[in-house]
C-alpha cells in the first residue's frame, strides 16, 4: 500500500505498511530500508553474539536486540528507527512495541545503497536523543567508527583487524577479524 504524498508522516503510517516492508521515520520523513544481504546479517549476528556473551559472562542485565526492533527515540509520533543492534540497559524502556527512549549503545551496519544516512541523519538523532555510544560498521571499507557521546569525545576509526574498545562497557574489546574466525 503506497502512502499518499505529504510533507509529514507519523508512526501510525509506518505501522500501516504491509508486513515485510521496512522503513524508518525520522522527524516525520519516511526512509525505506533495503533488505539486508548475507554479509550484513552475518555482522549483526556476530556483534549480537559477542556483546550478548560479554553481558552474560559478566552477569549483566542489559538486553542486546537485533533489528527488526523498534526504537522510539522520543515521546513524539514522528521518530521510529530500527538500528541493526540496540543495547538497552534500562529494562523499563522496553515495551511490547519496542524501546521507548534512547538505547545505551547502537550499532549500525552501513548498506551500499545509503551509507550516508548512518553518518549524518542518524548520527545527529542518536546523539541528541541520549544514546551513549554509537558504532558505524562499514563492510565496504572494513572500518568501524566509534562515537562516545557520554564522554563527548571525538570519534575514532578502526580497521577490522584492530581491537576496538567499548565505551559503555569499558573492558569489552571487539576485533571483527577475530569474531569472523571464532576467536575470543
Amino acid at each position: 500500500m503506497a502512502l499518499p504524498e505529504r510533507e509529514f508522516y507519523t508512526v501510525e503510517d509506518i505501522y500501516a505498511f504491509p508486513e515485510g516492508h521496512r522503513a524508518e521515520l525520522i522527524d516525520g520523513q519516511i526512509y525505506d530500508m533495503a533488505a539486508p544481504n548475507f554479509a550484513h546479517q552475518k555482522l549483526v549476528h556476530l556483534f549480537d553474539r559477542e556483546i550478548g556473551n560479554y553481558i552474560y559472562d559478566k552477569g549483566g542485565t542489559c538486553e542486546v536486540l537485533p533489528a527488526p526492533f523498534a526504537v522510539f527515540l522520543s515521546a513524539d509520533n514522528k521518530n521510529y528507527v530500527e538500528p541493526d543492534l540496540s543495547v538497552i540497559c534500562d529494562r523499563d524502556k522496553i515495551g511490547e512495541r519496542g524501546c521507548n527512549g534512547a538505547p545505551d549503545w547502537i550499532i549500525e551496519i552501513t548498506s551500499p545503497s545509503d551509507p550516508q544516512r548512518d553518518y549524518g541523519i542518524k548520527l545527529f538523532k542518536y546523539r541528541t536523543a541520549g544514546v551513549r555510544e554509537y558504532w558505524i560498521v562499514n563492510p565496504q571499507k572494513r572500518t568501524i567508527t566509534v562515537f562516545d557521546f557520554e564522554k563527548d569525545q571525538r570519534s575514532n576509526q578502526y580497521n577490522w583487524n584492530e581491537d576496538v574498545p567499548g565505551c559503555v562497557f569499558g573492558d569489552l574489546v571487539i576485533n571483527v577479524d577475530k569474531m569472523y574466525h571464532g576467536e575470543r
